[in-house]
């Protein structure tokens, strides 16, 4: 009955994307960021139904009338070339099966990114879009967070398999770069209920991080909490918020959980963590000897055997920057790296200018919580291979559509720029 019932909410938002392109960019976010179709149990799990999204965008994009032209930003061309970049080590890579399979997954996000930044143009629309966006992955927040109350904290908090965030610190990640998305949204409301209901969607996506037990994303909620409290408006009441709830929480957590954690400083007695010292060697050795890099999905057992200095511990990336260099080389990290200091950078400039004027004061809220997001990203994606998590790029396209919309305010065009509005 649930795939049933999944298959046919999907199928009934055809007809409104073909009519609009950017509600089929807020129905493929959706489908990407919650999975809905993942917690079915028959034949929606595998059912094509981002890529049926996809196409009906994409034809429906071709008829719009609206103007259709991508927006050329420093951000975007760094994305173009790291994605030209990608499809050469593709093709002189190692293990070619497997990386045809991979690139196949990564061209689609980018191709939907560049379809984002072409129709999500309106203030309306950006905001529709982060509403999607934060509570598709804050359900998770809330789900996990119930779930970690209710069972003591004793067992893992994991997301939808077969997907981007299935295992606990790709969780956990998600949710850390989530909560800084759902304060943005608690900063817009306009109605009390919502903020408060907001306000607990934060508290429990804080203790499903934890309920993870992923070391890497409790560091990635440590370094999210701090940045939020620098970013956000109101900071002693927001710092005072924080305290009680990490309190809280970190009372509420049994001793094993503790004793995880513990780990962190000694992580020379820990196995897992050697193992990931040992992964990032392997593709520091690769890029040195094969510049260009092992293309996708180069983590490989008879690679090990020759790059790495434990041949016999094999492990995945377990780092967004390692994964990136053991398979796109030296030059692919170069891009990566600057395609996030391109957007960290559009974010500060953004608040400065949006700073100005009240009716610009979302487009300050909406770039100061998408940098402490993207410290999430960044921190937690240290220790963990999700190097072309779509949320990444997701949030590339809002920066680089917010940027341009405060550009055009600037320069005197009539943008009405406080139409934040759900409806109507």
């Amino acid at each position: 009955m649930r795939d049933i019932f999944t298959a046919l909410v999907i199928f009934a938002t055809i007809p409104f994307i073909l009519a609009s392109p950017p509600f089929g960019v807020l129905v493929w976010s959706w489908l990407g960021f919650m999975n809905p179709h993942k917690l079915c149990w028959g034949f929606a799990q595998t059912f094509p139904f981002a890529q049926m999204v996809a196409l009906a965008t994409l034809f429906s994009l071709i008829m719009w009338r609206e103007p259709k032209k991508i927006p050329w930003t420093r951000e975007t061309v760094a994305l173009l070339l790291f994605t030209l970049w990608m499809f050469f080590t593709t093709l002189t890579a190692l293990n070619p099966a497997d990386a045809w399979e991979q690139w196949d997954k990564v061209w689609k996000i980018m191709l939907m990114t560049y379809v984002t930044t072409m129709v999500m143009t309106t203030p309306r629309r950006i905001h529709l879009l982060m509403r999607v966006t934060a509570l598709s992955i804050g359900f998770y927040g809330v789900k996990g967070g119930v779930f970690t109350l209710m069972t003591g904290g004793s067992f893992m908090v994991l997301g939808p398999s077969m997907t981007f965030i299935a295992t606990r610190g790709a969780i956990a990640l998600a949710l850390n770069m989530a909560l800084p998305l759902l304060r943005y949204l608690q900063l817009t409301a306009t109605r009390g209920w919502v903020r408060l209901g907001l306000g607990a969607a934060m508290a429990f996506t804080g203790l499903a991080v934890i309920g993870t037990h992923s070391r890497g994303g409790f560091l990635g909620a440590v370094a999210t909490a701090f940045f939020l409290i620098l970013k956000t408006r109101r900071k002693v009441l927001y710092t005072l918020f924080l305290g009680i709830t990490a309190y809280g929480i970190l009372m509420f957590m049994p001793a094993m959980w503790v004793e995880r954690m513990e780990t962190i400083e000694n992580y020379e007695e820990d196995a897992s963590a050697m193992g990931r010292i040992n992964a990032w060697y392997f593709a520091f050795n690769l890029a040195v000897d094969r510049p260009i890099g092992g293309g996708y999905e180069c983590f490989r057992p008879w690679l090990f055997q020759r790059y790495a200095p434990n041949p016999g511990d094999v492990h995945d990336a377990h780092s967004i920057f390692f994964e990136v260099l053991g398979e796109h080389g030296f030059v692919g990290l170069a891009l990566y790296v600057s395609l996030l200091a391109m957007t960290w950078r559009s974010c500060t400039w953004i608040q400065k200018k949006a700073s100005q004027a009240s009716e610009t004061r979302w487009l300050l809220d909406l770039a100061s919580m998408i940098q402490a997001s993207l410290v999430g990203y960044v921190v937690g994606g240290a220790f963990l291979g999700l190097a072309y998590f779509d949320l990444f790029y997701h949030l590339v396209a809002v920066v680089v559509l917010a940027r341009k919309l405060l550009e055009r305010h600037l320069a005197g065009e009539e943008v009405n720029m406080g139409d934040l509005r759900v409806f109507g």
